[in-house]
Protein backbone atom coordinates (compact mmCIF):
# COMPACT_ATOMS: atom_id res chain seq x y z
CA UNK A 1 0.00 0.00 0.00
CA UNK A 2 1.45 3.57 -1.15
CA UNK A 3 1.32 5.73 1.85
CA UNK A 4 0.00 9.51 1.79
CA UNK A 5 2.95 12.53 2.57
CA UNK A 6 1.09 15.12 4.65
CA UNK A 7 2.99 17.98 6.33
CA UNK A 8 1.25 17.50 9.28
CA UNK A 9 -0.75 13.86 10.57
CA UNK A 10 -2.92 15.10 13.72
CA UNK A 11 -4.62 11.91 15.57
CA UNK A 12 -7.75 13.08 17.25
CA UNK A 13 -9.87 15.79 16.97
CA UNK A 14 -10.42 17.28 20.50
CA UNK A 15 -9.24 20.86 21.23
CA UNK A 16 -5.33 20.55 21.07
CA UNK A 17 -5.92 18.53 17.62
CA UNK A 18 -8.67 20.49 16.19
CA UNK A 19 -7.24 24.23 16.58
CA UNK A 20 -3.45 22.78 15.85
CA UNK A 21 -4.76 21.20 12.55
CA UNK A 22 -6.83 24.60 11.65
CA UNK A 23 -3.91 26.83 12.23
CA UNK A 24 -1.43 25.02 10.69
CA UNK A 25 -4.02 24.16 7.65
CA UNK A 26 -4.75 27.67 7.15
CA UNK A 27 -1.20 28.48 6.94
CA UNK A 28 -1.16 26.67 3.61
CA UNK A 29 0.18 23.59 5.35
CA UNK A 30 -1.29 20.24 4.22
CA UNK A 31 -2.73 18.46 7.26
CA UNK A 32 -4.84 15.63 7.88
CA UNK A 33 -6.63 14.70 10.83
CA UNK A 34 -7.63 11.16 11.66
CA UNK A 35 -10.68 11.11 14.33
CA UNK A 36 -12.10 7.80 15.00
CA UNK A 37 -15.89 8.68 16.38
CA UNK A 38 -16.46 11.69 17.63
CA UNK A 39 -16.11 15.27 15.36
CA UNK A 40 -14.54 17.94 17.56
CA UNK A 41 -13.71 15.05 20.03
CA UNK A 42 -15.05 14.60 23.56
CA UNK A 43 -15.72 18.01 25.11
CA UNK A 44 -18.57 19.13 22.03
CA UNK A 45 -19.50 15.42 22.37
CA UNK A 46 -19.99 13.44 25.30
CA UNK A 47 -18.28 15.58 27.94
CA UNK A 48 -18.08 18.87 29.33
CA UNK A 49 -20.83 20.80 27.28
CA UNK A 50 -23.34 18.04 27.09
CA UNK A 51 -23.31 17.34 30.29
CA UNK A 52 -23.33 21.50 31.76
CA UNK A 53 -26.58 21.10 28.75
CA UNK A 54 -28.37 18.44 30.64
CA UNK A 55 -27.19 19.94 34.28
CA UNK A 56 -28.97 22.60 33.54
CA UNK A 57 -32.17 21.24 32.75
CA UNK A 58 -32.03 19.66 36.52
CA UNK A 59 -31.74 22.94 37.84
CA UNK A 60 -34.37 24.17 35.90
CA UNK A 61 -36.15 21.30 38.05
CA UNK A 62 -35.26 22.79 41.04
CA UNK A 63 -36.49 26.30 40.63
CA UNK A 64 -39.60 25.66 40.43
CA UNK A 65 -39.71 23.35 43.46
CA UNK A 66 -42.95 24.25 45.63
CA UNK A 67 -41.32 25.17 48.89
CA UNK A 68 -37.20 25.91 47.49
CA UNK A 69 -38.31 26.96 44.44
CA UNK A 70 -38.44 31.08 43.10
CA UNK A 71 -42.89 31.33 43.78
CA UNK A 72 -43.45 30.51 40.28
CA UNK A 73 -46.54 28.59 40.93
CA UNK A 74 -47.03 25.92 37.56
CA UNK A 75 -49.05 22.53 38.09
CA UNK A 76 -47.21 18.84 38.18
CA UNK A 77 -43.52 19.05 37.35
CA UNK A 78 -43.03 16.16 34.84
CA UNK A 79 -39.46 15.52 33.63
CA UNK A 80 -39.30 14.64 30.32
CA UNK A 81 -35.69 12.93 29.74
CA UNK A 82 -36.18 12.18 26.14
CA UNK A 83 -37.02 15.97 26.05
CA UNK A 84 -34.33 16.54 28.13
CA UNK A 85 -32.24 14.50 25.56
CA UNK A 86 -32.81 16.34 22.31
CA UNK A 87 -32.03 19.77 24.04
CA UNK A 88 -28.47 18.07 24.54
CA UNK A 89 -28.64 16.68 20.82
CA UNK A 90 -29.58 20.05 19.45
CA UNK A 91 -26.51 21.42 20.73
CA UNK A 92 -24.41 18.85 19.71
CA UNK A 93 -25.33 18.32 16.45
CA UNK A 94 -24.51 21.99 15.82
CA UNK A 95 -21.71 22.05 17.12
CA UNK A 96 -20.59 19.41 14.79
CA UNK A 97 -21.98 21.32 12.13
CA UNK A 98 -19.86 24.17 13.32
CA UNK A 99 -16.41 21.78 13.55
CA UNK A 100 -17.43 20.20 10.29
CA UNK A 101 -17.36 23.74 8.50
CA UNK A 102 -13.79 25.10 10.17
CA UNK A 103 -12.36 21.71 9.00
CA UNK A 104 -13.73 22.32 5.72
CA UNK A 105 -12.50 26.07 5.36
CA UNK A 106 -9.31 25.44 6.75
CA UNK A 107 -8.41 22.86 4.00
CA UNK A 108 -7.99 20.42 6.29
CA UNK A 109 -8.73 16.84 5.30
CA UNK A 110 -10.82 14.83 8.39
CA UNK A 111 -10.84 11.26 8.28
CA UNK A 112 -13.42 9.40 10.23
CA UNK A 113 -11.25 5.82 11.42
CA UNK A 114 -9.15 3.90 13.30
CA UNK A 115 -5.37 4.84 13.08
CA UNK A 116 -2.31 2.42 14.05
CA UNK A 117 1.16 3.08 13.91
CA UNK A 118 3.16 0.91 11.54
CA UNK A 119 6.36 2.47 11.89
CA UNK A 120 7.47 5.87 12.48
CA UNK A 121 5.48 8.80 11.86
CA UNK A 122 3.35 6.73 9.61
CA UNK A 123 -0.02 5.09 10.47
CA UNK A 124 -2.67 2.67 9.03
CA UNK A 125 -6.16 4.39 8.98
CA UNK A 126 -9.35 1.70 9.38
CA UNK A 127 -12.01 3.70 7.64
CA UNK A 128 -15.19 3.55 9.25
CA UNK A 129 -17.04 4.00 5.88
CA UNK A 130 -14.49 1.18 4.56
CA UNK A 131 -11.37 0.60 3.22
CA UNK A 132 -7.66 1.53 4.69
CA UNK A 133 -5.28 4.34 4.07
CA UNK A 134 -1.73 4.77 4.97
CA UNK A 135 -0.93 8.25 6.08
CA UNK A 136 2.65 9.65 6.82
CA UNK A 137 3.23 12.68 8.18
CA UNK A 138 6.78 15.11 8.26
CA UNK A 139 5.36 15.74 11.69
CA UNK A 140 3.12 13.93 14.09
CA UNK A 141 0.81 15.09 16.34
CA UNK A 142 -1.10 12.89 19.23
CA UNK A 143 -4.22 13.65 20.75
CA UNK A 144 -6.52 11.09 21.40
CA UNK A 145 -7.64 11.87 25.00
CA UNK A 146 -8.79 9.01 27.69
CA UNK A 147 -12.11 6.93 28.18
CA UNK A 148 -13.75 6.22 31.57
CA UNK A 149 -12.18 3.28 33.52
CA UNK A 150 -14.37 0.23 34.34
CA UNK A 151 -12.95 -1.07 37.31
CA UNK A 152 -11.71 -4.89 37.97
CA UNK A 153 -15.22 -6.01 39.89
CA UNK A 154 -16.20 -8.97 39.38
CA UNK A 155 -19.17 -8.85 37.16
CA UNK A 156 -19.11 -5.35 36.73
CA UNK A 157 -18.21 -5.32 33.14
CA UNK A 158 -20.63 -7.84 32.49
CA UNK A 159 -23.36 -5.91 33.60
CA UNK A 160 -23.01 -3.18 31.28
CA UNK A 161 -22.40 -0.22 33.22
CA UNK A 162 -23.37 3.49 32.03
CA UNK A 163 -20.53 5.55 31.66
CA UNK A 164 -21.01 9.50 31.16
CA UNK A 165 -21.39 8.90 27.65
CA UNK A 166 -24.10 7.06 28.19
CA UNK A 167 -26.01 8.47 30.94
CA UNK A 168 -25.75 11.54 28.53
CA UNK A 169 -28.01 9.89 26.09
CA UNK A 170 -30.70 8.43 28.54
CA UNK A 171 -34.38 8.74 28.01
CA UNK A 172 -35.83 7.14 30.60
CA UNK A 173 -35.33 8.12 34.21
CA UNK A 174 -33.32 5.25 36.43
CA UNK A 175 -35.17 4.34 39.03
CA UNK A 176 -32.46 3.94 40.89
CA UNK A 177 -29.32 4.81 39.95
CA UNK A 178 -25.84 3.89 41.90
CA UNK A 179 -23.08 5.84 40.98
CA UNK A 180 -19.28 4.53 41.57
CA UNK A 181 -16.87 7.50 42.31
CA UNK A 182 -17.31 10.00 44.49
CA UNK A 183 -15.24 12.97 42.08
CA UNK A 184 -16.24 15.14 39.73
CA UNK A 185 -18.17 13.48 37.28
CA UNK A 186 -20.03 11.34 40.08
CA UNK A 187 -21.07 14.38 41.54
CA UNK A 188 -22.06 15.97 38.47
CA UNK A 189 -24.86 13.54 37.66
CA UNK A 190 -25.94 12.37 41.44
CA UNK A 191 -27.51 15.93 41.88
CA UNK A 192 -29.09 16.22 38.37
CA UNK A 193 -30.12 12.99 38.47
CA UNK A 194 -31.26 13.43 41.35
CA UNK A 195 -33.25 16.84 40.59
CA UNK A 196 -34.97 14.55 38.11
CA UNK A 197 -36.54 12.51 39.98
CA UNK A 198 -33.67 9.10 40.89
CA UNK A 199 -33.03 7.81 43.72
CA UNK A 200 -29.57 7.85 43.83
CA UNK A 201 -26.35 6.33 46.03
CA UNK A 202 -22.30 7.34 45.65
CA UNK A 203 -20.38 4.36 46.68
CA UNK A 204 -17.03 6.69 47.11
CA UNK A 205 -13.97 3.97 47.93
CA UNK A 206 -12.08 6.87 49.93
CA UNK A 207 -13.06 8.43 53.14
CA UNK A 208 -14.40 11.42 51.50
CA UNK A 209 -15.75 13.15 48.37
CA UNK A 210 -13.68 15.03 46.30
CA UNK A 211 -10.36 13.34 47.84
CA UNK A 212 -7.92 15.91 46.36
CA UNK A 213 -9.71 18.89 47.84
CA UNK A 214 -9.56 20.29 51.60
CA UNK A 215 -11.29 18.16 54.09
CA UNK A 216 -13.62 21.79 53.98
CA UNK A 217 -14.47 21.31 50.83
CA UNK A 218 -15.49 17.82 50.93
CA UNK A 219 -17.54 18.03 53.84
CA UNK A 220 -19.62 20.97 52.47
CA UNK A 221 -20.26 18.61 49.15
CA UNK A 222 -20.92 15.90 50.83
CA UNK A 223 -23.63 17.78 53.11
CA UNK A 224 -25.14 19.12 49.69
CA UNK A 225 -25.43 15.81 48.69
CA UNK A 226 -27.15 14.90 51.27
CA UNK A 227 -29.77 17.94 51.50
CA UNK A 228 -30.57 17.16 47.94
CA UNK A 229 -31.14 13.42 48.78
CA UNK A 230 -28.47 11.39 47.93
CA UNK A 231 -27.18 8.82 49.53
CA UNK A 232 -23.33 8.47 50.10
CA UNK A 233 -21.47 5.45 51.35
CA UNK A 234 -17.73 6.37 52.37
CA UNK A 235 -15.19 3.60 52.61
CA UNK A 236 -16.74 1.53 50.64
CA UNK A 237 -16.45 -0.94 48.02
CA UNK A 238 -18.15 -2.79 45.25
CA UNK A 239 -17.05 -6.49 46.04
CA UNK A 240 -19.36 -7.90 43.17
CA UNK A 241 -22.21 -7.03 40.65
CA UNK A 242 -25.22 -9.41 39.01
CA UNK A 243 -28.05 -8.31 36.70
CA UNK A 244 -27.98 -5.92 33.77
CA UNK A 245 -27.97 -1.98 34.38
CA UNK A 246 -30.78 -0.45 32.44
CA UNK A 247 -32.84 -3.90 33.59
CA UNK A 248 -32.37 -4.35 37.51
CA UNK A 249 -29.12 -4.96 39.22
CA UNK A 250 -28.16 -6.23 42.75
CA UNK A 251 -24.43 -4.63 43.76
CA UNK A 252 -22.72 -6.37 47.06
CA UNK A 253 -20.66 -3.55 48.60
CA UNK A 254 -18.39 -3.21 52.17
CA UNK A 255 -19.06 0.09 53.68
CA UNK A 256 -17.58 0.48 57.27
CA UNK A 257 -17.08 -2.82 57.67
CA UNK A 258 -20.35 -4.47 56.93
CA UNK A 259 -21.65 -6.05 53.87
CA UNK A 260 -24.87 -4.84 52.39
CA UNK A 261 -26.53 -5.70 49.04
CA UNK A 262 -27.75 -2.28 47.07
CA UNK A 263 -30.61 -3.22 44.75
CA UNK A 264 -30.92 -0.20 41.64
CA UNK A 265 -31.63 -0.51 38.25
CA UNK A 266 -28.89 1.61 36.45
CA UNK A 267 -25.05 1.88 37.46
CA UNK A 268 -23.13 4.86 36.20
CA UNK A 269 -19.26 4.23 36.06
CA UNK A 270 -17.00 7.25 37.37
CA UNK A 271 -14.00 6.09 39.02
CA UNK A 272 -11.09 7.49 36.83
CA UNK A 273 -10.02 7.82 33.09
CA UNK A 274 -7.91 5.14 31.18
CA UNK A 275 -5.43 6.77 28.42
CA UNK A 276 -6.97 5.38 24.77
CA UNK A 277 -3.31 4.91 23.65
CA UNK A 278 -3.71 1.65 23.67
CA UNK A 279 -5.22 1.60 20.02
CA UNK A 280 -2.39 3.11 18.44
CA UNK A 281 0.73 0.63 18.50
CA UNK A 282 3.25 3.56 19.34
CA UNK A 283 5.71 1.71 20.13
CA UNK A 284 6.02 1.38 16.05
CA UNK A 285 6.62 5.10 15.83
CA UNK A 286 9.17 5.18 18.95
CA UNK A 287 6.95 6.67 21.29
CA UNK A 288 7.43 6.06 24.69
CA UNK A 289 4.70 5.50 27.45
CA UNK A 290 4.44 5.87 31.36
CA UNK A 291 3.62 2.99 33.53
CA UNK A 292 -0.17 4.13 33.37
CA UNK A 293 -0.13 4.48 29.60
CA UNK A 294 0.10 8.33 29.22
CA UNK A 295 2.67 9.15 26.39
CA UNK A 296 5.82 10.97 27.71
CA UNK A 297 6.59 14.17 26.83
CA UNK A 298 8.74 17.10 27.79
CA UNK A 299 7.65 20.19 29.06
CA UNK A 300 7.47 21.51 25.45
CA UNK A 301 4.90 18.63 25.17
CA UNK A 302 7.48 16.95 22.72
CA UNK A 303 7.59 12.69 22.96
CA UNK A 304 10.23 10.34 22.72
CA UNK A 305 10.52 10.40 19.27
CA UNK A 306 11.36 13.14 16.96
CA UNK A 307 8.95 15.57 15.22
CA UNK A 308 6.48 13.70 17.52
CA UNK A 309 3.91 15.63 19.75
CA UNK A 310 1.23 14.82 22.32
CA UNK A 311 -0.74 17.32 23.73
CA UNK A 312 -3.99 16.98 26.43
CA UNK A 313 -5.28 13.98 27.96
CA UNK A 314 -3.05 11.70 26.61
CA UNK A 315 -0.31 12.98 27.46
CA UNK A 316 -1.07 13.14 30.81
CA UNK A 317 -1.92 16.88 31.20
CA UNK A 318 -4.65 17.69 33.67
CA UNK A 319 -7.90 16.67 32.66
CA UNK A 320 -9.71 19.83 31.44
CA UNK A 321 -10.52 21.13 28.02
CA UNK A 322 -8.98 24.70 29.18
CA UNK A 323 -5.94 22.76 29.87
CA UNK A 324 -5.80 20.86 26.44
CA UNK A 325 -6.55 24.35 24.79
CA UNK A 326 -3.62 25.48 26.63
CA UNK A 327 -1.54 22.34 25.48
CA UNK A 328 -1.67 23.50 21.70
CA UNK A 329 -0.79 27.10 22.59
CA UNK A 330 2.09 25.90 23.43
CA UNK A 331 2.95 23.58 20.68
CA UNK A 332 2.39 26.31 18.27
CA UNK A 333 3.94 28.61 19.56
CA UNK A 334 7.14 26.66 19.83
CA UNK A 335 6.76 25.48 16.04
CA UNK A 336 7.21 29.22 15.15
CA UNK A 337 10.47 29.91 17.09
CA UNK A 338 8.88 30.61 20.44
CA UNK A 339 9.57 29.19 24.03
CA UNK A 340 7.17 28.11 25.83
CA UNK A 341 6.71 25.39 28.24
CA UNK A 342 4.09 23.98 30.73
CA UNK A 343 5.91 24.70 33.35
CA UNK A 344 4.20 26.82 35.80
CA UNK A 345 0.63 27.16 34.79
CA UNK A 346 -1.79 28.25 36.78
CA UNK A 347 -4.71 26.00 36.08
CA UNK A 348 -8.14 26.69 37.30
CA UNK A 349 -10.98 24.15 37.52
CA UNK A 350 -14.80 24.10 38.52
CA UNK A 351 -17.48 21.40 39.30
CA UNK A 352 -20.49 22.29 38.25
CA UNK A 353 -23.24 21.23 41.35
CA UNK A 354 -25.39 23.32 42.11
CA UNK A 355 -24.04 25.26 44.06
CA UNK A 356 -20.44 25.44 41.58
CA UNK A 357 -16.97 24.70 43.50
CA UNK A 358 -14.24 26.86 41.87
CA UNK A 359 -10.71 26.55 42.62
CA UNK A 360 -7.01 28.33 41.37
CA UNK A 361 -3.49 27.49 42.73
CA UNK A 362 -2.63 26.34 45.97
CA UNK A 363 -5.12 24.65 48.74
CA UNK A 364 -4.50 24.54 52.04
CA UNK A 365 -4.04 20.99 52.46
CA UNK A 366 -0.59 21.49 49.93
CA UNK A 367 0.95 24.67 51.70
CA UNK A 368 0.62 22.43 54.89
CA UNK A 369 2.65 19.31 52.95
CA UNK A 370 4.71 21.87 51.62
CA UNK A 371 5.58 23.63 54.43
CA UNK A 372 4.50 27.28 52.89
CA UNK A 373 3.71 29.72 55.34
CA UNK A 374 -0.20 31.11 54.37
CA UNK A 375 -2.72 33.13 56.45
CA UNK A 376 -6.29 32.57 55.34
CA UNK A 377 -9.54 34.90 54.34
CA UNK A 378 -13.19 33.50 54.35
CA UNK A 379 -16.51 34.57 54.33
CA UNK A 380 -19.33 32.96 54.13
CA UNK A 381 -21.43 32.92 50.82
CA UNK A 382 -24.42 34.39 53.29
CA UNK A 383 -22.80 37.65 53.22
CA UNK A 384 -22.71 38.39 49.62
CA UNK A 385 -25.83 40.34 48.69
CA UNK A 386 -25.96 38.88 45.09
CA UNK A 387 -26.23 35.06 46.92
CA UNK A 388 -29.55 36.73 48.49
CA UNK A 389 -31.18 37.73 45.41
CA UNK A 390 -31.12 34.02 44.00
CA UNK A 391 -31.93 32.75 47.31
CA UNK A 392 -28.54 30.69 47.37
CA UNK A 393 -26.34 31.64 50.16
CA UNK A 394 -25.04 28.07 50.35
CA UNK A 395 -21.43 28.16 50.82
CA UNK A 396 -18.32 30.06 51.43
CA UNK A 397 -14.72 31.50 50.06
CA UNK A 398 -11.67 31.89 51.35
CA UNK A 399 -8.29 32.68 49.85
CA UNK A 400 -4.39 31.60 50.85
CA UNK A 401 -2.46 34.87 50.79
CA UNK A 402 1.57 34.49 51.57
CA UNK A 403 4.15 36.33 53.46
CA UNK A 404 4.33 39.45 50.59
CA UNK A 405 0.55 39.72 50.52
CA UNK A 406 0.02 38.15 47.11
CA UNK A 407 -2.85 35.32 46.53
CA UNK A 408 -1.34 31.99 46.63
CA UNK A 409 -4.65 30.01 46.18
CA UNK A 410 -8.89 30.49 46.06
CA UNK A 411 -11.13 28.38 46.38
CA UNK A 412 -15.02 29.69 45.96
CA UNK A 413 -18.51 26.87 46.43
CA UNK A 414 -20.94 28.68 45.72
CA UNK A 415 -23.20 30.35 43.57
CA UNK A 416 -21.93 31.58 40.17
CA UNK A 417 -18.01 30.33 42.28
CA UNK A 418 -16.68 30.34 39.25
CA UNK A 419 -16.83 34.20 38.06
CA UNK A 420 -15.22 35.75 41.37
CA UNK A 421 -12.44 32.45 40.89
CA UNK A 422 -11.76 34.27 37.20
CA UNK A 423 -11.25 37.72 38.82
CA UNK A 424 -8.70 35.89 41.63
CA UNK A 425 -6.99 34.10 38.88
CA UNK A 426 -5.96 37.60 37.13
CA UNK A 427 -4.87 38.65 40.09
CA UNK A 428 -2.45 36.04 40.95
CA UNK A 429 -1.51 35.95 37.20
CA UNK A 430 -0.36 39.54 37.56
CA UNK A 431 1.02 39.04 41.04
CA UNK A 432 -1.42 41.78 42.51
CA UNK A 433 -1.74 41.95 46.22
CA UNK A 434 -4.95 40.88 47.99
CA UNK A 435 -5.77 44.69 49.03
CA UNK A 436 -6.06 45.49 45.19
CA UNK A 437 -9.02 43.72 45.28
CA UNK A 438 -10.03 44.81 48.45
CA UNK A 439 -10.11 47.93 47.52
CA UNK A 440 -11.57 47.77 44.12
CA UNK A 441 -15.21 49.14 43.10
CA UNK A 442 -17.10 46.25 42.15
CA UNK A 443 -20.45 46.24 40.51
CA UNK A 444 -23.40 45.84 43.04
CA UNK A 445 -24.68 43.01 43.36
CA UNK A 446 -22.31 40.81 41.89
CA UNK A 447 -20.52 37.79 43.35
CA UNK A 448 -17.47 39.24 42.29
CA UNK A 449 -18.13 42.12 45.08
CA UNK A 450 -18.02 39.67 47.75
CA UNK A 451 -14.41 40.43 47.03
CA UNK A 452 -14.24 43.11 49.50
CA UNK A 453 -15.40 41.22 52.28
CA UNK A 454 -13.34 38.59 51.75
CA UNK A 455 -10.11 40.43 52.17
CA UNK A 456 -11.29 43.23 54.33
CA UNK A 457 -9.65 41.40 57.49
CA UNK A 458 -7.41 38.70 56.84
CA UNK A 459 -5.03 37.55 60.01
CA UNK A 460 -2.34 39.48 60.02
CA UNK A 461 0.13 36.73 61.01
CA UNK A 462 0.99 34.32 58.35
CA UNK A 463 0.19 30.45 60.06
CA UNK A 464 -0.29 26.99 59.09
CA UNK A 465 -2.46 26.16 62.65
CA UNK A 466 -5.69 27.69 60.41
CA UNK A 467 -8.30 25.54 61.36
CA UNK A 468 -10.10 23.39 58.58
CA UNK A 469 -13.55 23.79 60.18
CA UNK A 470 -16.22 25.39 58.20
Amino acid sequence: MNSEHFQNLIIGSGVAGKIIAWTLASQGQKTVVVERAMVGGSCPNVACLPSKNVIYSAKAVSLVHPTKGLGVVTGPVRVDMAGVARRKWRMVNELVEVHLGKFKASGVELVMGEARFTEPKTVQVAANAGGTRLLRGERVFINVGTRATIPDVPGLAAAGPMTHVEALNLERLPTHLVILGGGYVGLEFAQAMRRFGSRVTIIQHGPRLLEREDPDVADALLELMTDEGVHVFLQAEALNVTGRSGSGVALRVRSGGAERTLEASDILVATGRTPNTDRLDVAKAGVELDARGYIRVNDKLQTSAPDVWATGECAGSPQFTHVGEDDCRVVLDNLAGGNRTTRGRLIPYCLFTDPELAHVGMTESEARTRDVPYRIARMPMSMVLRAHTLSETRGYMKALIGADDRIMGFTAFGAEASEPMAVVQTAMLGGVPYTALRDTIWTHPTMAEGLNGLFADPPSVPSQETSFKR
